[in-house]
């Protein structure tokens, strides 16, 4: 009987854990609303901060945390999109370390999760644009790996598809991109958000209007 309390309290304890407060609901689900309308890079540096902010308090979290990092992820590729001598290496660096520390945390808490994997690929692209031509071979393959594991744990997974349709996009013909390949890809991917059900209302389902933009590209 000992035995079973004290299984049970241990369970109980879990839970309580684990358990989200409506408090942290609300300031997720305002967040992660928020992010279906962010484009400016001040946006998304800012979202990233609120999620850092929330990551801190609710450190048994790993949401938090994984949002912090796609956030400040975005951050830099918008960035990167800028005009040519408007942003450096070094800008794009210390965003993309800063990305990585958010979601190594999120990885000590959530355990071989695609999503995770869809932001480690991110940030080797991220780390890649800083200069292509010296850092392909070192972070290319990282990111093709990430996002291979990605896919080997969620094929369901929308933005696996929205990835690899975005490298199809910007990569050069010669080098093997390729617009009818990615937009395959991007209709794939529609057709996952669309049948795709998040388990709650801050579980990860953004990407689709950046899907449809891309789309709307491909004549």
């Amino acid at each position: 009987m000992k035995h079973f309390i004290c299984i049970l309290f241990v369970v109980l304890i879990g839970i309580q854990a684990n358990a989200q407060s409506p408090k942290y609901m609300s300031a997720m689900e305002g967040n992660v609303t928020a992010m279906d309308t962010t484009h400016a890079y001040t946006a998304w540096q800012e979202l990233g901060n609120n999620f850092e902010r929330i990551a801190t308090a609710e450190k048994n979290q790993w949401l938090p945390y994984y949002y912090s990092a796609v956030c400040n992820a975005l951050t830099g590729y918008t960035l990167s999109n800028g005009a040519p001598g408007t942003w450096s290496s070094t800008q794009t660096d210390q965003i993309a370390d800063k990305s990585e520390a958010m979601l190594n945390k999120a990885e000590e808490l959530e355990k071989n999760n695609s999503e995770i994997y869809c932001v480690r690929k991110m940030i080797a692209t991220l780390r890649m644009m800083g200069d292509p031509m010296t850092r392909y071979q070192t972070y290319g393959p990282q990111a093709e790996e990430a996002l291979s594991k990605a896919k080997s744990l969620n094929p369901d997974n929308p933005r696996v598809y929205m990835l690899e349709g975005q490298d199809k996009f910007f990569t050069p013909e010669q080098f093997g991109g390729s617009k009818p390949e990615a937009k395959v890809l991007f209709e794939k991917a529609i057709k996952l958000f669309e049948s795709s059900k998040p388990k709650t209302s801050i579980d990860p389902h953004w990407g689709q209007g950046s899907v449809q933009y891309f789309l709307s590209q491909i004549k």
